[in-house]
């Protein structure tokens, strides 16, 4: 009998990762599919990072890793968050892991039992209820609202809260969103956080370096909830290393040793070659990342500029990241031909089939108003992405 552990058939799959795959199907068979669908910049590693991996080849990083990460990457880390962010960090209380999605996965499984609540602030990564289910815990969503650039308040966090609360987790800048927490509704998150012991915080800090308004602001930076916040952060988007997976999360050091002891037994270390990328990567600070960055703030006012002139859609100005998540709910019982538009599920293959392009459906990320695209691709791609969406558009009625 075929049947898979209960936990695994509960589980959703990846929106975002079955919309890349369905555009990969069309591509293969010669269909010309603009991929908006998938969060990876499309910009090259740099240089001197690729050199860094093939000196360590050379030099024979071919053996396991050390469970928690090489030393020296985890000094090069703790020193970067305190001369970028102002986090004093021991070497100790840092922990590399398969990427940043790796580093999550640990800490609730490090920090959350069966029946206990994890409040998730909505619009969310695609990833994130999902993986507090598998840790036994219950997501409580909280909802943040367009008119508010899609971010909750600290006063529906408060309301959110119950005896059951173990964690809340946050993302800023947002995936899907592109919203950027300002430092006061930070502070009153760690507020309301500060008045309810036994509470953490897990704050996914992958997008630091993509933040359009300036300094980023990490939520360890309130002295009144540091040893209760867990960092996660990592590579892949601020260095344009995706593929080498590597993540890490900076947390108290009796987290930071239950995840060593989980990882010990789940996957060891993490790649030796990938880390020594990632320690001259993190070397070299973050100038590559501030180049990309204002190639998507052009790319953005690209996309926003286009969307604001089609019909049925509703967009504001996304402050971080590489998204947009419009509101398409006006576009809802429209059809074309034949076709209807009941959803946001509808709209996306809608797009998909006629329009070739790949969105992701809002529901992912707890909002089915809504549809993502990603704007981590050419201005060339972008501009007939967008033609080719306002036509699909305009023949909806």
């Amino acid at each position: 009998m075929e049947q898979v552990a209960h936990r695994i058939a509960a589980m959703a799959s990846s929106q975002t990762l079955a919309m890349s795959q369905k555009s990969k199907d069309l591509a293969a068979q010669g269909i010309d599919v603009i991929d908006l669908s998938v969060g990876e910049p499309d910009f090259f590693t740099p240089d001197h990072v690729k050199e860094a991996a093939k000196q360590a080849i050379d030099e024979n990083y071919s053996f396991y890793s050390p469970v928690p990460g090489y030393r020296d990457l985890r000094e090069a880390i703790a020193n970067k968050l305190r001369k970028e962010n102002g986090l004093e960090y021991q070497t100790d209380q840092i922990v590399v892991s398969g990427g940043a999605k790796h580093s999550l996965t640990n800490a609730l499984l490090c920090l959350v039992n069966p029946g206990e609540e994890v409040i998730i602030l909505s619009p969310y990564w695609v990833s994130y209820v999902e993986l507090v289910k598998l840790a036994g815990g219950v997501p409580v969503i909280v909802q943040g609202s367009l008119e508010r650039d899609y971010k909750a308040t600290a006063d529906q966090l408060s309301r959110a809260m119950t005896e059951r609360t173990r964690a809340i987790l946050i993302n800023s800048p947002c995936n899907p969103t592109g919203s950027v927490y300002s430092s006061d509704e930070l502070s009153e998150i760690a507020r309301v956080v500060a008045s309810r012991p036994g509470v953490f915080v897990i704050s996914d800090e992958i997008y630091e370096y993509i933040n359009f308004e300036g300094e980023h602001v990490p939520m360890a930076r309130f002295g009144e909830i540091f040893d209760r916040v867990v960092t996660i952060n990592g590579v892949s988007k601020g260095y344009a290393m995706t593929g080498w997976r590597i993540g890490y999360l900076a947390a108290p050091m009796w987290i930071a040793k239950a995840c060593i002891k989980l990882q010990g037994q789940m996957t060891s270390g993490a790649s030796s070659i990938a880390q020594r990328a990632a320690l001259a990567a993190i070397r070299s600070g973050n100038e590559y990342a501030m180049k990309m960055k204002e190639e998507f703030r052009k790319r953005r006012d690209l996309v926003v500029g286009g969307l604001k002139e089609m019909n049925g859609i509703e967009v504001n100005l996304p402050r971080g990241a590489f998204y947009v998540f419009p509101d398409i709910s006006a576009l809802f019982g429209k059809s074309a031909g034949s076709r209807t538009v009941e959803n946001d599920t509808d709209l996306a293959m809608y797009l998909l089939e006629e329009a070739h392009v790949s969105v992701v459906p809002g529901g992912a990320f707890g909002m089915p108003s809504c549809i993502r695209l990603s704007y981590a691709t050419s201005e060339e791609k972008l501009t007939e992405a967008l033609r080719r969406i306002d036509r699909a558009l305009s023949v909806l009625e």
